[in-house]
């Protein structure tokens, strides 16, 4: 990218809640600042806060110099202002008061890796039930990938039977919420992907 001279736009949109760590989530945008790129972070607070309905972020501009921050934020102000003029700010009094006080930061660090571990959880099990059943494929890629979701790999045919006969809801390109998936529907979970994908 820096010899092609490109600048990078980062979506974080699950810091904290990929890994668990808020550090360890942000090193991409780490690594590129030390490499001294301008690049543009969007980062969301709907989900690592469990602010979804606010939909909460921040967007940031990293320039080499005063002079471009200026003119890139005058051409950011031509673009948000005919989308919205005044946006509520519920969810930004939240996620900055959470911020500025360190014991709420902390507590918010320890819950933030208590879901993350629990979407985790899921996807391991989710795997591990569907390799019992000897469900054909290769299930891999549900724990390789991260956050709340997971494209399965499951054909829009097949997802259409789940949400027919089973009631799984999912859209149609095989794409789950994991953190809809609990210990005591897994298994059920497991059972009509299992039966739809040997039919």
């Amino acid at each position: 990218m820096q010899a092609k001279s490109m600048i990078p736009f980062f979506d974080s949109a699950y810091q904290g809640y990929a890994s668990g760590n808020l550090a360890t989530d942000a090193l991409a945008v780490q690594h590129f600042e030390e490499r001294g790129f301008e690049m543009l972070i969007a980062q969301s607070y709907s989900k690592n806060f469990g602010l979804y309905g606010e939909r909460i972020g921040a967007l940031s501009l990293v320039t080499a110099d005063a002079a471009t921050a200026k003119k890139a934020v005058s051409q950011m102000e031509l673009i948000v202002r005919p989308m919205y003029s005044n946006p509520p700010k519920h969810g930004a009094e939240i996620v900055a008061h959470v911020l500025k006080d360190q014991a709420l930061f902390d507590e918010w660090q320890v819950e933030l890796k208590a879901m993350s571990d629990r979407v985790i959880d899921m996807r391991v099990l989710l795997v591990k039930e569907l390799k019992k059943l000897g469900t054909p494929g290769d299930w891999s890629h549900v724990t390789s990938q991260i956050g709340m979701f997971s494209f399965t790999g499951i054909p829009k045919e097949k997802v259409q039977k789940l949400v027919k006969d089973y009631h799984i809801y999912m859209t149609g390109n095989g794409r789950i919420s994991i953190a809809g998936i609990n210990p005591g529907n897994v298994a059920y979970l497991a059972a009509s992907i299992h039966k739809v994908m040997t039919e």
